[in-house]
């Protein structure tokens, strides 16, 4: 078997990133149309990814966030995205590196993808931001315009085996 030089499955991954960062993007700009939705699937302690202190005591190893009905202030830039969700009633501020997802499900047509940590990424200098520690989470003004509208109820955390073939 010959040596992949071109490393393919790494150019594989990123383009598969992209997807996800381009949906975010969309969701960010022009909402989330029709029955549309996300289940995002990271890693809590992958270097760069920042959450409140009681959200990583809950999940400290993996998370799955879903934004649907009640998210605000999606933000995507190059290397992470940005989103407030509410967990119990308590606004909570997540900053995720696309670098930590490791699943993106939109259940609404089917389509996801998986993938591996990118380790590599968040090993290079200015590739990702790399906290000594988790900063604190600031809190968004009560008054923030959602990106959807908003409905009662805390986020939902779910597992992305119900969407697997078995």
């Amino acid at each position: 078997m010959s040596l992949d030089l071109f490393q393919y499955d790494k150019m594989m991954e990123r383009a598969m990133r992209t997807v996800v960062r381009e949906a975010l993007t969309k969701a960010a700009t022009d909402g989330l149309p029709g029955p549309h939705h996300f289940y995002i699937s990271f890693r809590t302690s992958f270097p760069g990814v920042r959450l409140s202190d009681a959200l990583h005591a809950r999940f400290p190893e993996d998370m799955t966030i879903v934004l649907q009905h009640q998210f605000w202030g999606l933000a995507v830039q190059r290397e992470s995205f940005e989103v407030t969700l509410s967990f119990s009633g308590v606004q909570e501020r997540l900053v995720i590196p696309f670098a930590a997802i490791t699943g993106f499900v939109d259940p609404s047509v089917k389509f996801g993808l998986q993938f591996k940590p990118d380790l590599e990424s968040a090993e290079k200098p200015g590739v990702l931001p790399v906290p000594a520690a988790r900063p604190p989470v600031t809190q968004p003004a009560p008054s923030a315009t959602p990106a959807q509208p908003a409905h009662e109820g805390p986020a939902e955390v779910v597992a992305l085996d119900a969407f697997r073939k078995k």
